[in-house]
């Protein structure tokens, strides 16, 4: 591609007791006849480490280094402010991370790249599951993914399979396991990578997954290497206990359309599956809270078919009263236990679902933390389902963590309803509650979570420690739990001479896996840990977590990898962090500087002044556009037309254009006007030259000029220039900075928003650079939604009588009815700037005057406000 080509691609994956180690190699040559940029653009597991990077370039090797994440953003913030750096991880999709790494390179010379990440391989539905994203985006002549598979309990089943494998590519996959030992290989040729006989395009694009399952003839299995050990217990052909499960379902109004009719299939299905020993109730939350049943109904055919009638006549109102739903759920499960409405030998388990914040009865989210603990006392989980972006994630994930659970992110996409029942599966067979695996205290420190409150079934615990004198070579362990008839209670041990004995035929063995497993287990609860953690408590697991991560070389949210490169063709550092779920106004950071390039342009009718905003009412689109005086246009789909008026206003006023408190989202607008007034004009141009949006649930601003972007995150300041490429992710809220041209925010489910940098010769006499803003609203529209804008994304009806000549022969008048108003308006035309920034398209409309006086809620100087925040 351009030159550039990757002659050779290896994933090399080696996994040894769960605990996986891969590779991926990348050798590329420049075939041109001038220096080219090559790039590596990898997509990693979100649960995975990154442990290694280097690139090697005819001969030369720039290897990465991993450093404490405040020494790199040191490091990193000198560079960005030469011009020298740019961001190398970023969050890609549900399941993935992109790693990216780009060097310019003399003509015919070659670069290899290697990657090492590392994880844990977590057991789900029976079977530990690997996940490589196979995408190389050209042919590659040499391209093979080898996976080796070491197991000292023996491998019971093997699968592999993607989702870009035709027929004709099946039989290229060679699986083969026997014993301990599970090998795949796909080594597909250049002809068979073609998406067609003489096509140049790559099939290679997708998912492969590997999955595996390990023989089981005892609960569990204990293995002992060089002084640390891991215990892996996950036993099989237990009875199911009954469990007791609460729905809390948000139904507020930003759930609406395809949000609860999800929910509702996805409840639907739920029920299909709920066991006839099991109990259950649903909460349902708005602005009030309302419950199916008074309390917890066991799950007869009658209690279900009643039940399904209630979900399909599920439906939103209101606002989020998420303490109110959540408190009355625990107090109706601890109501239950305490009266014996639900079996002794029982697990109970409280799902809550939200697509939204608290804004209704107690709205801190501390409060409702602090709450919430003191009620559940530990008693059971809770599980916190975020669905959408404009959850408040950290809450949501802090207090599930809280209380023995976990959050989950559920992604607005057409399959939302199955990610709903993929997690409810997960959690749907409990064989066990209040599972301890106890350890001698003298003989072992820095032991991971040994007590979990409940197993489930085709799941797998797993304990690592260290031990105290690592010359000792075996362990006893107590196993203790409650299960469905009676106390689950037994000893295990092992001695390192077993385990060295089942290790004998490993050939591929790297390093010191179980002393790199138990180091990713510990880093990955420390994390966990802290989350939830404040003051002296938080600062020292970060301190361990960073200790840690430094030691074996992790790339973890505390600690980031510089990457070096030559010092030629411009060639900048760069640096990877480990993205956060939810967490962390850096999550995503791509930042690339360059030399300014000065937009000239000499045709004065593209100095383009327009806001435009687009909104999609249902199947209508509306687009509202604010042209330079700033005159607005609105569409009316269902009429076919549209209505414009014009606010004619002092630089310096601020308009708020949209305001929604339901989102906490406002939108306010600064005016600004020519270099100097104009004596041959009556009214004097105006247009946006800043915009300030203000999420108050996220204690988030952005302030845009045509000179720079702000964010302010809390007391968290971070600036942007035009000049900057950035995309940007933290909860509720993406931003992508488009060089020189646009800005793209997302904020919440529902909001997204475009701001476009017009730029007017520099030397113009009179016009300056000022701001266009284009917004689209998804979710359900909020009554409240208001503003200068905000009102029209409600639908809005007139009608037209009386049409006669006006003082323009050009222009017809005629009278419309408009909210009620009767109003002369002026057949005309407005400029729509969209899709020809330079000469605009001619946009016919029915023009209101006065300032919009009839159109518009009350008069325009309503919506002058004292500042942009």
């Amino acid at each position: 591609v351009n030159g550039i080509e990757i002659y050779s691609m290896k994933i090399d994956s080696k996994v040894t007791s769960r605990f996986a180690h891969n590779v991926i190699t990348s050798r590329a040559v420049n075939r041109g006849n001038v220096h080219k940029e090559v790039v590596f653009d990898v997509e990693l597991p979100k649960t995975a480490f990154i442990t290694n990077f280097s690139m090697t370039i005819d001969g030369v090797t720039y290897p990465g280094t991993i450093k404490e994440k405040e020494v790199a953003k040191k490091q990193y913030e000198k560079a960005v402010s030469k011009g020298q750096t740019a961001g190398l991880v970023k969050a890609s999709g549900r399941k993935t991370e992109k790693f990216t790494v780009s060097v310019n390179i003399e003509a015919a010379s070659k670069v290899t790249f290697e990657l090492t990440y590392e994880e844990l391989l977590k057991r789900q539905f029976g079977k530990y599951e690997m996940f490589i994203k196979v995408k190389p985006k050209q042919l590659v002549k040499d391209f093979e993914i080898e996976v080796n598979i070491f197991e000292p309990q023996g491998i019971t089943e093997l699968e592999a399979e993607g989702t870009f494998i035709t027929n004709d590519l099946q039989n290229i996959i060679k699986k083969t396991f026997s014993e301990k030992k599970g090998h795949i290989s796909f080594k597909p040729t250049l002809d068979q990578q073609r998406t067609c006989a003489n096509c140049s395009q790559s099939v290679l694009d997708g998912d492969f997954t590997v999955k595996y399952d390990v023989k089981r003839t005892t609960p569990d299995n204990l293995q002992i290497v060089n002084g640390y050990f891991v215990h892996f217990f996950a036993p099989t052909n237990l009875p199911n206990l009954p469990k007791n499960v609460i729905f809390v379902i948000d139904i507020s109004g930003s759930m609406s359309g395809r949000e609860i009719e999800q929910t509702r299939e996805a409840l639907l299905k739920i029920l299909d599956d709920i066991k006839g020993d099991d109990f259950f109730n649903f909460i349902l939350f708005g602005s009030e809270v309302h419950t199916w049943k008074e309390t917890l109904i066991k799950a007869t055919p009658e209690n279900l078919d009643e039940a399904r009638k209630f979900v399909r006549g599920i439906d939103t109102e209101g606002l989020t009263n998420l303490h109110g739903g959540i408190m009355r759920g625990i107090d109706m499960l601890n109501a239950a236990h305490e009266g014996n409405l639900v079996p002794k030998r029982s697990a109970s388990i409280i799902i809550m679902l939200t697509d939204g914040q608290p804004n209704v009865g107690i709205s801190n989210t501390q409060d409702i933390q602090a709450n919430v603990k003191k009620a559940i006392e530990g008693k059971y989980p809770l599980y916190n389902l975020g669905f959408g972006y404009g959850v408040d994630y950290n809450f949501l994930e802090k207090m599930a963590l809280e209380n023995k659970g976990l959050a989950r992110r559920i992604y607005p996409d057409s399959d939302a309803s199955l990610q709903l029942q993929g997690f409810y599966d997960e959690v749907s067979n409990p064989m066990l509650t209040d599972v301890e695996l106890n350890y001698p205290e003298n003989e072992i420190s820095d032991l991971t979570k040994n007590s979990f409150k409940h197993f489930y079934d085709g799941s797998e615990i797993v304990v690592a420690g260290r031990f105290i004198d690592s010359n000792q070579n075996s362990l006893t362990v107590d196993v203790r739990g409650e299960g469905a008839n009676d106390a689950l209670s037994y000893t295990t041990q092992q001695d390192a001479e077993e385990t060295a004995k089942a290790f004998q035929e490993q050939q591929y063995i790297f390093g010191e896996y179980i002393e790199r497993l138990w180091a990713y287990l510990t880093i990955e609860q420390l994390l966990e840990e802290r989350i939830a953690a404040t003051g002296e408590e938080k600062e020292n697991l970060t301190a361990e977590a960073l200790d840690l991560s430094l030691k074996y070389k992790f790339v973890t949210p505390l600690t980031s990898m510089v990457v070096t490169k030559p010092e030629t063709y411009d060639n900048q550092d760069g640096i990877a962090d480990k993205p956060i779920e939810g967490r962390d106004i850096f999550t995503v950071l791509v930042y690339l500087r360059s030399q300014h390039q000065q937009f000239h342009c000499h045709n004065i009718k593209c100095s383009c002044r327009t806001l435009n905003l687009c909104i999609t009412i249902q199947i209508s689109v509306i687009c509202l556009t604010v042209d330079g005086d700033p005159h607005f246009i609105i569409s009316v789909p269902q009429k076919k037309d549209a209505i414009c008026f014009n606010i004619n206003e002092n630089p310096g006023a601020v308009l708020n254009l949209k305001k929604k408190p339901v989102t906490g989202i406002t939108v306010n607008g600064e005016l600004i006007g020519d270099k100097r007034v104009n004596s041959d004009a009556k009214i004097q141009n105006t247009y946006f030259g800043k915009l300030g949006i203000a999420n108050k649930h996220l204690d988030l601003r952005l302030t845009v000029t045509p000179e720079k972007i702000t964010i302010q995150n809390g007391n968290e300041k971070t600036g942007f220039t035009w000049l900057d490429s950035v995309t940007l992710q933290q909860e509720g809220l993406t931003l992508i900075i488009n060089k020189e041209k646009s800005l793209v925010l997302k904020m919440g489910s529902g909001a997204s928003f475009v701001i476009v940098l017009h730029q007017v010769w520099k030397k113009h006499p009179l016009h300056q650079d000022f701001l266009g803003l284009y917004a689209l609203e998804r979710e359900k529209l909020s009554e409240q939604t208001h503003g200068l804008l905000g009102q029209f994304f409600h639908p809005i009806d007139f009608t037209i009588l009386e049409i006669h000549p006006g003082s323009d022969p050009k222009k017809p008048d005629a009278t419309m009815i408009v909210k009620n108003n009767e109003l002369t308006v002026t057949r005309g035309w407005q400029k729509d700037y969209r899709r020809d920034p330079k000469h605009g398209v001619d946009i016919p409309c029915w023009f209101v005057h006065n300032n919009g006086a009839g159109l518009i809620d009350g008069v325009h100087t309503d919506y002058i406000v004292s500042s942009l925040f």
